[in-house]
């Protein structure tokens, strides 16, 4: 998602407003609900679909044991990216900072095409594990299916909010539910019955690399879920790193307990007949619960799992359609996506958009749960590998952040330069105004995005500096292995999506036609923006000092922004420009579950200017950045100070705002628009 680049608190509150608002925040333990009433949600159909893929059979459980260590890695990742990130998008967001604004929207295909399914497979799901109850249903499975769906999209037409504390229970019914069975189970074999099912998954298996590489793949589908943990950072309790991390151990832990041990259970202890069997083998978790505690432990887990299905298939609608959102207010969409309906305010064109396309995948595929299993892989494993390699490449900057400090430090250390000792004090204290910023924001629960796209102050700060304790140093260990954990991990990730791109051809088609038909809506709608006079921009900041740069500053209701827009164009002499929109603050609000919160995109002013500079700079081939940020005090100078700019243009009406920069000179320009004022600063 286009950068916000806001880190200051935009607007003080009343210390109650501040208290609601904290309130309807979540903490760790609702964050574990909301992600494990997601991911918690595919055991019930993985086993069966993982066990009729071709070579896998009774090695589903083994390679679901294999999948979860690389799992675990890719918590790491994600827990990192909800509080680099804390706007939410998830990987619309980190790929559109990490690398450029089309990524980002590439990124959204994936997980559109991700939710879409999600909302088919589960919703189906759930009505094959109610026909255990109801087996009269079962002919009409389809039906129903899309019927409910149809009321789902009627729910969020009217309004329903999703409720974490709704997951809550959901969660914990279905963790109880499959403890019970596991409880179940266990008491029905013997301890040496348990270890001979291992050797029993190899039998009549002879592992090859090619094995290896499907059924590795292919097990992600049961971990399919954990990106919405990413989607939850607006709503998250600060701080942010502590509360996702906690929540995330809490995923790892009770998934690790529960979908492994199933999988290998369902798929090893029921008989051929019911794997096989297209509707039986979808309901293989109650029926290993009825197995070995009867009729009532079957029941209670088939209600259980259809109501939770139909919910997880509910959450993905409304991931859906505020990604539609997002990708509406990036301009990647047409605008009719972000129309409301008078009567009940919600969006119902992206509403009717995430609802309808389940509905007709699931007709096209006449209700077989093995086919959606297979279409699966390609936006779910899609996203993973662009927001692991987005993360990858702003750790990288970071990485080279620290690595310029270090040696400005140790210039100054070692050769006593004092023009190096006063650059790295003023990176410094751009560095450390941008983090106490975010920590004031952080302290109101505002969201936003932070202005070194995803990279952190105050890690910055911490591992350049020369002197270091025994604590930075562990810290700087833990650092670099994190990183290369996090190489390995998006290698990882990439090798299973390359490997369902060529196993699953089905999911290829349908993924790739979905991503291809969106990249294209996405083009059509840009150039007829382009045709229009209207260059659609995101903002997507800076990764720190740009010494040679100009530092165009644009302000809300200025008319006087044009004329800094072509003097700054006119005075960069090859040199870059970075244009920074100062826009009005705005009162905190409580944002909902998976929505984005980036205020650039709600201020229809700044992307005008923006697009007006982004149609003049191309023009002239001048290298551009753009940088969104709210109106606070000492907001220009802190950009100023981490820029380092050699001129800053302001109209010369507003000089007298930014006395807080400070310059070796102001020489002023008179414009045909009228008087522009240059802040010169040798640094």
């Amino acid at each position: 998602m286009g950068q916000d680049q806001q880190t200051q608190v935009v607007t003080r509150t009343s210390s109650s407003d501040e208290h609601s608002h904290e309130g309807n925040l979540l903490g760790p333990i609702l964050c574990w609900a909301v992600v494990f009433a997601d991911i918690g949600t595919s055991v019930y159909y993985v086993p069966g679909i993982l066990y009729n893929t071709s070579d896998i059979g009774s090695l589903a459980g083994f390679f679901v044991f294999l999948t979860m260590s690389v799992f675990v890695l890719l918590t790491l990742k994600y827990s990192e990216v909800t509080h680099r990130f804390p706007q939410g998008g998830g990987v619309v967001t980190v790929a559109a900072q990490a690398i450029n604004h089309w990524v980002g929207a590439l990124g959204g295909m994936f997980i559109l095409v991700d939710y879409f399914l999600t909302a088919a497979i589960s919703c189906l799901s759930g009505m094959l594990y109610l026909s255990v109850v109801i087996p009269g249903i079962g002919p009409f499975v389809l039906i129903i299916t899309v019927s409910i769906l149809v009321l789902l999209g009627i729910l969020n037409w009217v309004g329903i909010s999703e409720s974490a504390k709704v997951s809550f229970v959901g969660a914990v019914i279905a963790f109880l539910s499959d403890i019970a069975i596991l409880i179940t189970v266990f008491t029905h074999i013997s301890l040496g019955e348990f270890f001979s099912l291992f050797p029993k998954m190899f039998e009549n298996h002879t592992i090859g690399v090619a094995t290896i590489l499907t059924g590795f793949a292919g097990s992600f589908l049961a971990f399919s879920g954990l990106e919405s943990i990413s989607q939850l950072s607006p709503v998250m309790k600060t701080p942010r790193k502590k509360v996702a991390g906690m929540a995330l151990l809490l995923v790892v832990l009770t998934i690790g307990i529960t979908s492994p041990l199933l999988t290998m259970l369902s798929t090893l202890l029921l008989s051929p007949k019911v794997l096989t069997d297209s509707t039986l083998s979808a309901q293989v978790i109650s029926l290993l619960g009825g197995k070995f505690g009867g009729v009532i432990l079957q029941t209670e887990v088939a209600v259980s799992a259809s109501a939770l299905l139909v919910f997880a298939s509910n959450t993905a609608i409304i991931g859906a359609y505020h990604v539609f959102l997002a990708l509406s207010r990036m301009e990647f969409f047409p605008e009719f996506i972000l129309k409301r309906n008078r009567l009940r305010g919600t969006p119902h064109y992206s509403i009717a958009l995430a609802t309808g396309i389940p509905i007709a995948v699931l007709v096209a595929v006449q209700g077989n749960i093995n086919i959606l299993g297979d279409m699966y892989a390609f936006g779910l494993l899609g996203a993973f590998t662009l927001t692991c390699l987005g993360l990858d490449i702003v750790r990288n900057r970071e990485r080279r952040l620290v690595h310029r400090l270090s040696k400005r430090i140790h210039e100054r250390q070692h050769n006593g330069n004092g023009r190096a000792l006063r650059e790295a004090e003023r990176q410094f204290n751009g560095l450390a105004q941008d983090t106490a910023l975010t920590q004031a924001h952080e302290r109101a629960s505002e969201n936003g995005s932070e202005m070194l796209r995803g990279i952190e102050p105050e890690t910055v700060m911490s591992l350049a500096k020369h002197r270091k304790t025994w604590r930075t140093r562990l810290h700087e260990v833990w650092y670099n292995l994190d990183f290369w954990l996090g190489v390995l991990t998006t290698v990882l990730v990439f090798t299973a999506w390359s490997t369902n791109l060529v196993t699953k051809p089905l999911a290829t088609l349908f993924g790739g036609s979905v991503a291809a038909a969106g990249m294209g809506i996405a083009f059509l709608n840009y150039e007829r923006h382009k045709q229009k006079g209207r260059f659609p921009v995101i903002s997507l900041g800076i990764e720190g000092r740009m010494p040679d740069a100009v530092l165009a500053v644009l302000t809300a209701g200025n008319g006087q922004n044009d004329k800094v827009i072509r003097s700054a164009i006119r005075n960069a002499d090859g040199k870059p420009v970075v244009f920074l929109y100062v826009g009005e603050p705005k009162t905190a609000r409580v944002p909902q579950m998976f929505e984005v919160v980036d205020p650039y995109l709600e201020d229809a002013q700044a992307k005008e200017y923006f697009g007006k500079a982004e149609q003049m700079a191309s023009k002239t081939k001048v290298q551009r950045r753009f940088l969104y940020r709210q109106q606070e005090p000492g907001v220009v100078s802190g950009v100023w100070q981490l820029v380092h700019p050699h001129d800053t243009v302001v109209a010369a009406e507003k000089v007298d705002d930014v006395k807080d920069v400070n310059p070796d000179r102001i020489r002023y320009e008179l414009t045909p628009e009228g008087k522009v004022a240059h802040l010169l600063k040798r640094w």
